[in-house]
């Protein structure tokens, strides 16, 4: 097994494991955080701040109070994983689908990591991630079929806006989001965690 560190709180390692394994693995120890690449690397991921931890609740207290008021799909916290089409998987720091996507999942399938790309991610960097990394995430997110993305830059007051066949876009000091018509009607504020 190959080891090194990674320049954000993040081990990766290199460990063949089945998807079955990998569940194993996570469910035995769930004090850690794991993601593993399409490659089949297996990323260690450290726990949030106080802060981040912060601005990452409010972000799924309005996506989830959205979401239940119109049902049209299902919110996630970053506590959950996806299988994605690739190969990977990932724990966006808040996710939707759905409710087309989520009533096409197996008992199964919804106790278990979730096999399928949400729709919508958003990402809120901790002061010590790597950006790189996580805009390579993000891209990943969108070529494996999320329609929506939002990385939260709070450092910089910046959003990236990703979205299929189109460039990143930025926007300086937003003090709002659209969820557009992937999120119809849906208006985060962003007053609460910049």
């Amino acid at each position: 097994m190959n080891a090194s560190l990674i320049p954000s709180n993040t081990l990766q390692l290199t460990i063949d494991l089945t998807d079955e394994q990998f569940w194993q693995l996570c469910q035995k120890n769930q004090e850690l955080k794991f993601e593993r690449t399409a490659s089949g690397e297996l990323l260690i991921m450290s726990p949030t701040g106080g802060e981040t931890g912060n601005r990452n609740i409010e972000i799924a207290y309005q996506l989830q109070g959205w979401s239940r008021q119109n049902n049209l799909g299902k919110a996630f916290d970053s506590s959950t994983g996806f299988k994605l089409p690739n190969g990977a998987n990932r724990s966006p720091d808040a996710s939707w689908i759905t409710i087309e996507k989520w009533e096409s999942l197996t008992t199964e399938q919804r106790r278990k990591f979730l096999p399928l790309c949400p729709d919508f991610v958003t990402k809120l960097p901790s002061p010590t991630d790597s950006l790189k990394k996580i805009r390579e995430k993000m891209q990943e997110y969108i070529e494996n079929g999320a329609r929506l993305g939002w990385l939260i830059n709070v450092e910089a007051k910046q959003v990236e806006i990703y979205r299929p066949g189109r460039d990143v876009e930025i926007l300086e000091n937003p003090t709002t989001l659209s969820g557009e018509d992937v999120l119809p009607e849906f208006v985060f504020d962003l007053t609460t965690i910049m």
